[in-house]
């Protein structure tokens, strides 16, 4: 995303600081939950935002990343009365429960139907899409580039709103098929309409969020930090990456420390 490399350096130039740059309390306090600050949790307050997510809502969240999962906790601070969790990894989804929200294991069955099964079969009133076109499907690893959104459109009730903070691209040379490749999905807008269904989608502004979510960890009322399950020293990052990549040893989200 631009020109300015290093984002894994012991020291990075960073052009405008005074612009991009969020002042912290000095005190050196919340130092793991300020991290996140950086990109995950505004991406996943984002994407609750996108969704309008409410007090008293059902919510369902695909992907238990650590988008996912701050998705999830930002739909918790939020006022959301209940929220669901879709994946498939076991470590992702006992964090989830972890914060209150009810793990849905798609490995083990069709999401939709195991929601609408919780909520008197109406579905959820918000629905966010924290995967994006690298999703996969319940019975293959191959990528199926429109499952969520179209498991979402099933998912959430008629005039609910989905928010879609999961990326998107307009062309994937590894695309399953040639539509893909150009970045065209096979969408279920029919079905969309039919629900009168209103959809948000795009790349997190972090700088919308990150003052807001700064004083909430300031004052006690988030702590982000639950998702990371590994601090390690910046020589373990190539191992680290891998082990994240692969889902493995309870890797759900790591801080390197040069």
């Amino acid at each position: 995303m631009g020109p300015y490399t290093g984002g894994q350096a012991e020291y990075l130039r960073v052009p405008h600081a005074d612009f991009n740059c969020l002042k912290l309390p000095a005190d050196g306090t919340h130092e793991t939950d300020f991290i996140l600050l950086a990109d995950i949790f505004p991406t996943g307050y984002h994407g609750c935002e996108l969704a309008q997510v409410s007090p008293g809502e059902s919510v369902a969240v695909y992907g238990a990343g650590p988008v996912g999962l701050m998705a999830a906790y930002s739909a918790l601070l939020r006022g959301a009365a209940r929220v669901f969790v879709v994946d498939k990894v076991q470590e992702r989804l006992a964090k989830a429960e972890e914060i209150g929200a009810v793990p849905i294991d798609f490995g083990k069955g069709d999401p939709v139907e195991m929601i609408k099964d919780r909520t008197g079969g109406e579905g959820t009133d918000k629905g966010v899409d924290a995967v994006g076109y690298q999703a996969q499907g319940g019975d293959t690893s191959e990528e199926e580039p429109a499952v969520v959104l179209n498991s979402l459109i099933e998912t959430v009730r008629p005039t609910g709103r989905l928010g879609v903070p999961g990326l998107y691209v307009p062309s994937d040379p590894g695309g399953p098929s040639e539509e893909a490749k150009k970045g065209m999905l096979l969408v279920a807008i029919g079905r969309m309409f039919e629900k009168g269904q209103v959809v948000g989608t795009g790349q997190c502004n972090v700088k919308r969020y990150n003052r807001q979510l700064r004083d909430m960890i300031v004052e006690g009322r988030a702590k982000p930090s639950f998702v990371v399950s590994h601090e390690l020293p910046l020589t373990d990052a190539p191992d680290a990456y891998s082990k994240f990549d692969k889902r493995i040893e309870g890797y759900t989200k790591v801080v390197l420390h040069p």
